[in-house]
């Protein structure tokens, strides 16, 4: 390859596309986009020298002639979760993620489907379940792995024994050549075929050249002797090979020649998909049920496995302590451990699948009773249904959840692909564990030991140079006991640039002899993917850690704490790039919204993760916040906090944001507008001395465009009103009014500054409903929560109040007494921020008050779980309500308590609402630069439902954001769950 081209040879080719590129270095944005494209899943980094995103395939071709051109390498990309480095590198990243995106035609008669290959798996199934039709391979990444990166890996999945890999349902592909011709791979007859080998072209040439490569009987030979064993269905090492011979092309006689064998596990380099036909296969049967089987070695699970595959199951899946000791105390997984007995040090969840529960029952029962006569296993609990789910997320994030290690010395995807025949698998892990041993290592053991591939990742310091060797040398040792059972370097992750220097030891010289002459015949100049699978570079270099100078080792100084997590730099380096974010609103959940609107990788909690820790680690600033390119890809994060809670290594990237931009204020000033966000209450409280007029000026349509112009806003927004009086001047009138009535159990209600301003008839009539069953409520003195100034990255302001609130509300709470919120932006600040803002000697004052401080809903919901409150206190009418749940609601695990209160009235239906995000966030929705992602987030899943309920139908949402969001993007009013349960008391 030369160097990169010019700036205006890349400014000529964009104008050519009409998708996007970005190459300027001297562009903040464009260089923040290389930066978050200089690493996948694996533990490689390089930048490169482009990222484009086409539209079109037009675009591609205009990219492949641009390659060809300055001699630069195209690197395909779909959802950069590869293992093995297969998409970074010093090229230009073509990301189909973003327009490749369309289910094309569903043919449920002949079982087959045509798709881009931006389409994601479990999207995809989404699509065919009501054809009663699925696509089979089951990648951990199923939720945003796509079809394109399925193809180049070859992917698997846990079901693999059963369903096959992706290969086996490769029916045929639409590819775009190394020179930028159209091609269709398929199998052919021998007259097809004899009509491809005449063809004065690329194509024919290709087909020329394989026919021969492939007929040779020498080849053939060398081949059949040096893959893998035949029974060992993963074998994915090098170049498919073996599986053309398989299919019996070459010798005179034969009928077919089918490239897709080739092109699937390729990972690119051979030629660009845009189009696959893909095997279909019915649903399985609607009912299941796991055999969690406990063991106390692994030793004995991998002989346990043996026997289990005798039963046929769907999958036989590992899971070891290693990875069950991270789900404790992590505030998703934690509750998934309902199934495990005493301290296993492994798990075997074997899947049987059956049209009802007796049958699995049968074969649950036969297999553990041959289990038990064989002595192996100690508890054998199975779980069933819907309860499923939860046991096999936890075996789906083992790659996330081991990424909370603290240390330097972390697990690496470095042996973890590596596969052989399931009868093999105890002697080869016994040989294996040897060489850890030797090397002083630990590792983790999971996956697929039904297909005889465990996802083994020692634990080793990539930061040193020491690491660096020990990680070269592990892998070569491997791959000699690969290579004595006969096995497969790489089973489903694919030999990128990880593995593929060790491809000659695997497969012999002669073998990779005819890999380099296979990516020579598709690929004369190298323009797909260079540097992946055959001459590769060494596999211990361009690693994401780089060995630090002692002095750039001095921890970054931060306003909230981040001890726990080892410092901010530690917490950005727990992403592991598994795409967790990049989900979308079809598989459901919250993190990223952002992404879930923009298809964008710079709008994912990788993306934020990856910018801070590049920085972090590489600034030579003293500040080393203050760089435009963290704010480039800061600035569509909606602080949801979701990544919390649904990022396996909780890479709370919204705690981060506030930190960075705190110190990005302090280099660059705070803008006018984010001081008055910062500062809402203050000007709220102003504008409550005069509501009429400042609720006039806000709402008259000349007054409001100009306010709105003036800060920033967009003009399409509606503006919050102030109530004609606060709550707190309310409440001391009320307070008086009712004193005989407030007599009942004590209880504090925190008075937030968007109800003690803008809801106030919410804070009124949560008072109320209070008041009426049987509490005694007062406003203790305290400030207002801070939110508004962490969302804007005002921290100092934010520490400042939470240290006099933790002071006011402890002595306040000494005796016990509840504080109930209403709104959980408010009051959930209390329970996480104010944590890690308050000095140590105030920790454990502010773990009282966030031990003490609830819902309004989780206080009534506790109260009905102690005979406190009952259903005989409300209506028995009936009534339909669909929930929307508050970000940080779904975030700290507390929205199931609002549908339990609102479903105490007997007939009472409460449906939820599949949203994630509403797209407000505070004052993010409000600004006119965001203002159009907003509505798109709102627009996935919220509007339309909401848009599609019944009039009568009643709409909650307890967040003041979410209920203006609402109001704006469907005109109907959400109602705060207060409200609701006060007109359902019989009054």
């Amino acid at each position: 390859m030369t160097s990169a081209p010019s700036t205006t040879a890349f400014a000529e080719l964009e104008t050519s596309l009409t998708g996007e590129l970005f190459f300027d270095d001297a562009s903040s944005l464009h260089q923040a986009q290389k930066m978050v494209y200089a690493t996948d899943a694996s533990v490689y980094q390089e930048k490169p020298i482009a990222v484009a995103i086409p539209k079109t395939k037009e675009d591609l071709k205009a990219l492949i002639r641009f390659a060809n051109q300055h001699q630069i390498t195209l690197i395909p990309r779909a959802a950069g979760t590869s293992l093995a480095g297969q998409v970074v590198g010093n090229g230009m990243v073509v990301d189909i993620s973003k327009y490749f995106t369309q289910v094309l035609e569903v043919n449920a008669q002949e079982q087959w489907v045509r798709v881009q290959p931006g389409v994601i798996r479990d999207d995809l199934n989404a699509v065919l379940r009501p054809y009663g039709m699925l696509f089979g391979p089951e990648t951990s990444t199923a939720s945003r792995a796509m079809i394109g990166g399925m193809i180049g890996n070859n992917s698997c999945g846990l079901h693999s024994i059963v369903w096959g890999d992706t290969r086996t349902h490769l029916l045929s592909a639409k590819v775009l050549l190394s020179d930028g011709t159209e091609a269709e791979f398929k199998p052919l007859t021998h007259q097809e075929l004899q009509q491809k080998l005449i063809l004065q072209n690329l194509e024919g040439e290709i087909y020329r050249k394989m026919y021969g490569l492939i007929s040779d009987s020498v080849n053939r030979k060398v081949i059949e002797q040096n893959y893998p064993k035949k029974t060992l269905t993963r074998r994915n090492t090098g170049y498919a090979l073996d599986f053309l011979v398989d299919e019996g092309a070459g010798p005179e006689g034969q009928t077919t020649l089918d490239l897709c064998k080739v092109l699937a596990g390729s990972e690119g380099t051979l030629a660009f998909v845009t189009e696959a036909k893909l095997n279909l296969i019915p649903l399985p049967p609607k009912e299941e049920g796991l055999v969690c089987v406990h063991f106390n070695s692994l030793m004995e699970a991998l002989e346990a496995n043996i026997i289990i595959l005798k039963h046929h199951p769907m999958s036989s899946e590992l899971v070891d302590k290693y990875i069950m000791d991270f789900t404790k105390g992590h505030r998703t997984y934690d509750a998934n451990r309902f199934f495990i007995e005493g301290d296993p040090a492994a798990l075997l969840m074997v899947e049987f699948m059956a049209d009802s529960q007796d049958i699995i029952t049968e074969k649950a029962e036969v297999l553990i009773a041959d289990l038990k006569a064989a002595g192996l296993g100690y508890a054998y609990p199975v779980v069933r249904g819907a309860l499923t789910k939860p046991v096999w997320d936890v075996r789906k994030a083992g790659l996330g959840l081991i990424r909370n290690l603290p240390g330097d010395i972390q697990p690496v995807n470095l042996i973890e692909d590596c596969a052989v025949s399931p009868e093999d698998l105890p002697a080869y892990v016994a040989d294996l564990q040897k060489v850890l041993e030797k090397h002083k290592l630990q590792a983790s053991y999971y996956a697929h030991a039904g297909a005889g591939e465990l996802h083994i990742e020692p634990m080793i310091n990539l930061k040193t140079d020491e690491g660096k060797r020990v990680f070269r040398e592990v892998l070569a040792e491997t791959t000699t006991l690969v290579k004595k059972y006969n096995g497969s370097l790489s089973g489903e992750h694919g030999d990128g640039r990880l593995r593929g220097e060790f491809i000659p030891q695997a497969l012999g010289q002669e073998v990779y002899a005819m890999l380099k002459e296979l990516k020579q015949i598709f690929d004369p100049k190298y323009i797909y993917n260079a540097g992946k699978i055959v001459d590769t570079p060494p596999m211990n270099e361009f690693l994401r850690y780089e060995e630090r100078p002692a002095q750039q080792l001095i921890p970054v100084e931060t306003l909230f704490d981040f001890t726990r997590q080892e410092g901010i730099l530690r917490l950005a380096e727990k992403c592991s790039g598994s795409g967790d974010c990049r989900k979308t609103h079809v598989s459901g959940g919250t993190m990223c919204p952002s992404y879930m609107a923009t298809r964008q990788e710079k709008d994912t909690t990788r993306a934020r993760a990856n910018i801070l820790r590049q920085f972090l680690t590489n600034s030579e600033k003293v500040n080393k916040f203050d760089h435009k390119e963290i704010k480039e890809v800061m600035d569509l994060c909606l602080s949801c906090k979701a990544c919390k809670s649904e990022c396996p290594s909780s890479v709370d990237v919204a705690k981060m944001k506030a930190e960075f931009l705190q110190h990005y204020h302090d280099a660059n000033g705070i803008p006018l507008r984010t001081r008055m966000i910062g500062n809402f209450t203050k000007m709220q409280q102003l504008a409550s001395v005069v509501p009429g007029v400042y609720n006039f000026m806000i709402s008259n349509p000349v007054t409001s465009k100009l306010i709105k112009k003036t800060v920033g806003f967009a003009p399409e927004r509606s503006l919050p009103a102030v109530g004609k009086t606060t709550l707190r001047s309310w409440f001391k009138k009320w307070q008086k009014e009712n004193a005989a009535d407030n007599t009942g159990k004590p209880v504090y209600l925190f008075c937030d500054e968007f109800t003690n301003y803008n809801d106030v008839e919410i804070g009124q009539t949560t008072v109320r409903l209070l008041s009426a069953l049987g509490y005694s409520v007062q406003i203790p003195e305290h400030l207002e929560s801070g939110r508004t100034y962490l969302s804007k990255g005002l921290v100092r302001d934010a520490k400042e109040i939470a240290i006099q609130n933790v002071q006011l509300l402890s002595k306040a709470m000494a005796n016990g007494t509840p504080l109930i919120g209403i709104e959980p932006s408010a009051v959930l600040t209390l329970r996480d921020e104010y944590l890690d803002l308050v000095p140590a000697d105030l920790v454990p004052a502010a773990q009282q008050v966030a031990a003490n401080s609830f819902l309004l809903e989780e206080f009534l919901e506790k109260e009905v779980q102690n005979g406190s409150i009952t259903a005989a206190t409300f209506t028995q009418e009936k009534k339909h309500i669909k929930l929307h749940g508050h970000c940080y609601q779904k975030a700290l695990q507390v929205l199931t308590p609002t549908q339990k209160i609102l479903s105490l009235p007997q007939n009472y239906e409460v449906e939820m609402i599949p949203s994630g995000c509403c797209g407000m966030a505070g004052s993010f929705g409000y600004e006119a630069e965001h203002y159009d992602v907003s509505m798109q987030i709102g627009e996935l899943v919220l509007f339309p439902a909401v848009r599609n309920a019944a009039p009568e139908t009643i709409i909650a949402a307890a967040g003041t954001s979410c209920r203006h969001q609402i109001k704006d993007g469907t005109a109907r009013k959400a109602l705060h769950p207060a409200e609701i349960l006060w007109q359902a008391l019989k009054k």
